[in-house]
């Protein structure tokens, strides 16, 4: 295939340029409906945002445009089908859990998985098992299930319909994902996979490999995450003699909106050309460049930068007592902004492109070393044993929490309780407290740890919902 071609973009950009007259929807009527203090930024967009027009194919349906885009980036990606998603990784998280299991069904799943692997979950009525994920000291952080985990949840429960993982982490953490695809494998059970923070991986070393590489059946990618498509524009692969792609395709027009987004559409047909299309001189000046920003945000004194898998992740883990919301807010005053902050951690993300303006990225780095004498130290938080169960189910099934009465505590009186609601700080999205399990004393310890350190979490007036 000649992967310089983006056949939905052209088709767009031809249907435009010969000046349709609009008597359909969208209501800008294609630019010309716009407010003109917003024009000089939506103009161009604009000209792209269609329907489906005859020649401009159907996402749900797709035989024209959308279908050789669609099929172009499966042979990049070297899956059998790719779906274009407008809903985010979100909507493949949603849509790969209900296309594989059934309400009812136990679902193995990761215990740190992102919030839309729980909504998919409880969407479906599903019985999740969850696994938990190990600490990692080097790190500092909860980070992938062991293999041994993985296979003592198969072996106690032989009736599991699928196994829900995410590779990698956010910050960049892969692990030894072949072994565990092949042991859940042996079970002829299906491997569904968040690779959100993935979509790069597609361009080898000195990335890490895809786990559609590896023999995943399904991996969900973001592909606005690295690559250059909107926010939104996201890729579902498919590579499985277990999943059906027929109910995939129904769950997707089930979910995503039935007047998806063309920019969207037309971007991720952008990115998968922009992949497809880089020279390996590209790649060794990206992470060249990764490298200098690495050096140049070092700052012994004040946080080490942890190791990572993924070259274009850089991680400052904060000196004991330094909040890291503190150190953020002191980059984002010099109008360096870094993609998410924790208690104890700032990540950064260097672009699939080199990063030529180092010089504020410098002084910035000058400007919070002088400035950190102003700030308070923070005890420590610890959350080493905020899991305790290698494996854990539920205390109530979905369908049982969804006939259950609820009422708002404080978090102290919730504990012993079953929690009506998830806490999750976002970013980067994982739960803290899962909704249907138990509540304890080191997960309110966390909560409130959280909220005193900035951290962006919904139960900021230390109440929580609990089923009576």
């Amino acid at each position: 295939m000649n992967h310089r071609h983006t056949p939905l973009f052209q088709t767009l950009a031809h249907f435009h340029n010969s000046g349709p007259i609009s008597f359909h929807v969208p209501g800008h009527k294609n630019g010309l409906l716009f407010p003109a203090n917003a024009r000089e930024f939506f103009d161009s967009i604009l000209k792209l945002d269609m329907t489906e027009l005859p020649g401009l194919d159907d996402l749900h349906a797709p035989t024209e445009a959308i279908a050789e885009a669609e099929s172009m980036a499966a042979d990049f990606f070297q899956a059998d089908h790719t779906f274009f998603l407008v809903g985010g990784s979100t909507a493949g998280n949603l849509a790969m859990i209900l296309a594989t299991c059934s309400a009812g069904d136990k679902v193995i799943v990761q215990r740190n998985s992102h919030k839309s692997v729980m909504n998919g979950l409880e969407l479906s009525g599903v019985r999740p098992v969850f696994i938990a994920p190990e600490y990692d000291h080097a790190v500092d952080r909860y980070t992938n299930p062991s293999l041994n985990t993985l296979r003592k949840a198969l072996h106690q429960h032989l009736d599991a319909k699928a196994v829900v993982l995410t590779y990698p982490d956010y910050f960049g953490k892969t692990y030894a994902i072949k072994q565990m695809i092949d042991e859940v494998h042996t079970y002829d059970m299906p491997v569904l996979m968040d690779e959100a923070h993935g979509v790069h991986f597609s361009l080898g070393s000195p990335f890490p490999p895809s786990a559609l590489n590896l023999g995943a059946d399904v991996v969900v990618q973001s592909a606005h995450k690295m690559a250059p498509a909107m926010t939104m524009a996201s890729f579902l692969h498919m590579k499985s003699e277990l999943v059906s792609k027929e109910r995939m395709a129904r769950f997707l027009q089930m979910i995503q909106s039935s007047s998806p987004s063309y920019p969207l559409l037309a971007s991720l047909d952008i990115a998968r050309m922009f992949l497809a299309t880089m020279e390996a001189e590209d790649v060794y000046n990206i992470t060249h460049s990764a490298s200098t920003v690495r050096e140049i945000l070092h700052a012994p004194d004040n946080w080490e930068i942890l190791p990572t898998d993924d070259p274009l992740k850089i991680t400052l883990h904060m000196k004991s007592g330094i909040a890291a919301k503190d150190i953020a807010y002191l980059f984002e005053r010099r109008n360096i902004y870094p993609e998410l902050v924790t208690h104890n951690q700032i990540l950064f993300i260097h672009g699939l492109t080199p990063f030529a303006n180092v010089y504020p990225l410098k002084n910035a780095v000058k400007s919070v070393g002088d400035q950190l004498k102003n700030l308070d130290n923070h005890a420590t938080i610890e959350i080493t044993k905020l899991i305790t169960q290698d494996i854990q189910e539920l205390a109530l099934s979905y369908q049982e929490m969804n006939q259950s009465p609820y009422k708002q505590v404080s978090l102290h009186e919730g504990i012993g309780h079953i929690a009506a609601e998830a806490v999750i700080p976002y970013p980067p999205g994982i739960p803290v407290i899962l909704k249907g399990e138990q509540i304890t004393r080191p997960h309110i310890k966390i909560i409130e740890n959280l909220i005193e350190r900035g951290v962006n979490i919904q139960q900021k007036d230390l109440s929580i919902r609990v089923y009576t």
